[in-house]
């Protein structure tokens, strides 16, 4: 089992030093890195996430830039509506809730862009909420030391929330600690492909090592692949307009990506999501960099 005691006293004992963990990081730090990591490893997160801290310390900082400021600051993150969406909810903090970041879920939730993960995350994080922060990591490791499984197969909300929050300390700070833990356990011990056992704090009483590690046999997950695919593309022409000083030509786009078919498609998409505009005189640009 997960007891906290021993949970917690690994993760003080090893927790990896990052900045939105820090006593001093605000709320607003927590969420911003929230967004950045979604599908993103901290090492690529981190230093953007100072740069973004330094030029935005709060969300009217954020919601007064351009949002092609916004695309092009977040850099190589990847999934580039993110950056949108949380420009969005800088807007909404800083007219809504006087430049401060929600506490509850419920309020958070009400947020542009914000869902149910990232809302229960800075509830834990940033304010010491106790509600079940549940992400792949979690999910492995509560699959494993709780139920015996190789991993967790496909989400199920209600399942894997209601799994999280009986395991959950009853105080609320403690609580909070308690799913920092989890997830870190996950992300460095209870990894997908080669797990650290022997480094693991529960070792001798996860129950998937008392079964004698049986392989998972559930529904195969889908490897997301990055080569040739539209994301890839997408990301080649938004280079483009990053590298650019202001508007760039139609034949700029295309030296991006041979495959017409496929770069029409993409430049299409990003224009439909926000991410480049086309001028009066069909140039391309970031949004508001015309």
């Amino acid at each position: 089992m997960l007891t906290a005691d021993t949970l917690l006293s690994w993760f003080d004992d090893t927790a990896r030093d990052l900045p939105w963990r820090w006593p001093d990081c605000t709320a607003w730090g927590v969420l911003v890195s929230e967004i950045m990591l979604q599908q993103t490893p901290v090492a690529r997160v981190e230093p953007i996430w100072h740069e973004w801290m330094a030029r935005w310390p709060v969300p009217s900082a954020l919601a007064a830039a351009s949002q092609g400021e916004v695309v092009r600051a977040w850099g190589k993150l990847g999934y580039p509506r993110r950056a949108l969406r949380l420009h969005e909810a800088a807007a909404a903090i800083a007219t809504q809730h006087d430049d401060i970041v929600p506490d509850d879920v419920d309020t958070l939730l009400a947020l542009p862009g914000i869902g149910a993960y990232t809302a229960r995350a800075v509830a834990a994080f940033a304010y010491g909420k106790r509600c079940p922060v549940v992400d792949t990591n979690v999910r492995r490791v509560v699959a494993r030391a709780v139920h015996g499984a190789g991993d967790a197969g496909p989400p199920s909300t209600n399942r894997d929330m209601a799994d999280v929050a009986a395991l959950l300390p009853a105080v609320d700070a403690v609580a909070a600690r308690y799913s920092a833990a989890l997830m870190e356990l996950g992300a460095l011990v209870c990894t997908a492909r080669t797990p650290r056992c022997a480094d693991c704090p529960v070792f001798d009483t996860c129950a998937w090592q008392l079964a004698g590690r049986p392989a998972y046999n559930g529904p195969a997950k889908a490897v997301q692949k990055f080569a040739g695919t539209d994301r890839q593309v997408r990301g080649r022409l938004l280079d483009v307009l990053r590298g650019a000083p202001g508007p760039v030509t139609r034949a700029q786009l295309d030296a991006a990506w041979s495959e017409a078919g496929q770069r029409d498609r993409c430049l299409d998409s990003l224009l439909v999501d926000g991410l480049v505009e086309q001028t009066d005189s069909g140039l391309f640009a970031l949004p508001g960099e015309h």
